[in-house]
């Protein structure tokens, strides 16, 4: 496999990942391209362990790899089993029980970026050529989930103008919950069957809370706006309690570290994070005309909850968005002249002014370098920034400043709020600024405050 390997903590992985590609149908003298495929992952990431790996790192490098157009269909779909198979049965790492692996095979056909190649054949290999083979990701035999009630869940899900992470989620927790229970037919199954899913979700799977509770509102949703059959039984079902933790937040000091190494787009989109208080899909999903240079505000659309708030313009950044805007008005110009030009709208504003999308106001102040194709309707458009590489760049501008906290992109949410209540600033100023529907929600932030060395003297401080 080459003079460049893998580090030594990792030697001792690679017998165990062979033998589960063996276990999933993979022949001996085919193996050795699934570890040159993990290993080439690998290679890119900064982590040494594979504990260490997350999510959101799969996502990018796959994204990435899927973009670039480097590999035909058949080797993404081979990169895709391979990490896989790397972390949900040979590491069995936590997350990737939970990470939509299907959405990626057939993503893999969307992600070309030359023009003339966008409408790629529906990929034919991968771990869809392995699922005679391979051993049931739940339980019973590998089925496919019955078509018919797959496009009701979709048009019920659309109807209601769900957003497409909520379609992607609810529909790979109904074909789990389908395989789980070795039946095509859902109208054949009610609460018990429920009951066990989330049995085994909770025992077999170590799942979180938070994903157990997202797993069993995408099947009430199925029984209920589907199927027309309201689940009964579920009384005695005690939802899984979501723990209450306090928000990870940084000293103004280790604000001021991590921004100062990071350069570019992502450095304007973190100091646009914390000086507004934004959510990370919030600060991506910026458009044009919510920017008021003359009222220094921004408005925040169809947030949490599909409220609207408007927050601050730091006057800081006033520059340095005025000239992103810039640069995205010459981009959006290039896009009209080849053909292209529009972007993204809900499906009730794209019905009453057609010819928005192509509008400049309506454009992203955040575009994607490449222009992609919408998962829904099939266009090729220009869309936002993929937000991972705005959480990869912030975690590694954490790294580097050497932060002994959990930071995300969220962090800087959490750090705004809490500064502005050090500052003085009101809990209700403050709570319509993070665009929280109850001020208890915001009161977590003064306990941040009252805790610890701010709020409390220890006893041992004063024993003389």
């Amino acid at each position: 496999m080459g003079n460049n390997t893998i580090p030594d903590p990792l030697d001792g992985i690679w017998k165990q990942f062979i033998q589960q590609l063996i276990d999933h149908g993979v022949k001996p003298d085919r193996t050795r391209w699934y570890v040159i495929r993990a290993e080439r992952y690998l290679r890119s990431s900064p982590h040494d362990a594979l504990a260490l790996h997350r999510a959101e790192d799969v996502h990018a490098y796959l994204d990435t790899v899927g973009r670039s157009g480097r590999l035909e269909d058949w080797q993404f779909q081979q990169l895709v089993d391979s990490l896989e198979i790397l972390f949900a049965d040979t590491a069995k790492a936590p997350w990737a029980s939970t990470f939509n692996w299907d959405n990626w095979h057939v993503a893999g056909q969307r992600l070309r970026t030359r023009q003339t190649e966008i409408n790629r054949k529906p990929p034919t290999d991968g771990l869809r050529g392995l699922q005679k083979a391979r051993k049931p990701q739940e339980s019973g035999k590998e089925v496919e989930p019955d078509p018919e009630i797959m496009r009701k869940l979709i048009a019920e899900i659309r109807r209601r103008a769900y957003s497409i992470r909520t379609e992607q989620a609810y529909s790979q927790w109904i074909s789990r919950f389908l395989r789980f229970n070795n039946e095509q037919d859902p109208s054949r199954l009610g609460a018990t069957h429920v009951i066990k899913f989330l049995e085994h979700l909770a025992v077999d799977r170590h799942v979180s809370s938070n994903t157990q509770n997202q797993a069993l509102n995408a099947l009430v949703f199925l029984f209920n706006q589907v199927l027309d059959a309201p689940l009964g039984g579920l009384d005695n079902l005690v939802r899984a309690k979501r723990p209450q933790r306090l928000p990870v937040v940084l000293t103004r000091k280790e604000v001021r570290a991590l921004l100062t190494l990071m350069d570019g787009i992502y450095l304007l989109m973190a100091r646009l994070m914390y000086g507004t208080g934004m959510r990370l899909m919030e600060c991506v999903r910026l458009r044009v005309k919510d920017v008021d240079f003359d009222y220094s505000q921004i408005t925040v659309r169809n947030a949490k909850g599909s409220k609207d708030r408007v927050v601050p313009l730091p006057e800081t950044l006033t520059e340095a968005l005025r000239d992103q805007i810039s640069l995205t008005k010459t981009l959006h110009q290039k896009d009209l002249m080849s053909g292209f030009g529009a972007v993204h709208l809900p499906d009730a504003l794209a019905k009453k002014f057609p010819n928005a999308p192509r509008e400049w106001i309506w454009q992203y102040v955040f575009p994607s370098e490449r222009l992609s194709v919408d998962p829904r309707t099939g266009r090729t458009r220009r869309h936002h920034l993929h937000e991972n590489s705005l959480q990869k760049a912030i975690k590694k501008a954490a790294r580097t400043a050497k932060v002994s906290k959990k930071v995300s992109s969220h962090t800087f949410r959490h750090s705004f709020a809490t500064h502005l209540i050090e500052s003085g600033y009101d809990i209700r100023t403050v709570q319509e600024l993070l665009g929280h529907a109850d001020v208890s929600t915001t009161m977590i932030y003064t306990h941040v405050l009252n805790r610890g060395g701010k709020g409390v003297k220890s006893p041992l401080d004063v024993l003389g």
